[in-house]
């Protein structure tokens, strides 16, 4: 009986324990959401932060890409979001994305700016809880004055 005690204390509390993963500090993603107002595909001048965007975390397993946790969260009035995350993800693939526009107006996702990557785990020397995920954006549905002016700095630039 004392070597089954033993046993269960030594190695299947600790494994129990590990399987939850929780971690004592959650782990929190940060981002922004806006509009781009000239649907250049990036931030511009004309772009503007987006209050009560949805987004959600998106974890999934490494090999065979099932989604393993979801957890929503919306944009406040700066076009900023917040979403705690108590569990770690080292074997996992971690994103935050859009999912829904609170401008009918500005509701196309802009191709390529609709997920961001985020690493969601406290085994990689980050001494921070907050992971930042990179800024995302919706497109307006057409594009708004000034905008060809505008873009005609990023075409000067570019030369």
């Amino acid at each position: 009986m004392v070597k089954l005690l033993l046993f269960i204390a030594l190695f299947v509390v600790p494994c129990l324990v590990s399987a939850t993963r929780m971690v004592k500090n959650p782990l929190v993603v940060q981002g922004q959401v806006y509009c781009d107002h000239c649907r250049a595909g990036f931030e511009t001048p004309k772009t503007r932060n987006m209050a009560g965007a949805k987004v959600k975390v998106v974890c999934s397993n490494r090999k065979t890409g099932d989604v393993v946790y979801e957890k929503e969260g919306h944009t406040d009035s700066t076009g900023q979001y917040k979403i705690a995350v108590s569990e770690d993800h080292l074997d996992e693939i971690c994103d935050a994305v859009l999912v829904k526009s609170s401008q009918p107006e500005c509701a196309e996702m802009s191709p390529g700016r609709e997920r961001a990557r985020v690493v969601l785990t406290n085994f990689n020397g980050i001494s921070s809880n907050t992971r930042f995920a990179n800024a995302m954006g919706f497109m307006a549905n057409k594009a708004e004055a000034g905008c060809a002016e505008v873009m005609k700095v990023y075409q000067e630039e570019d030369d």
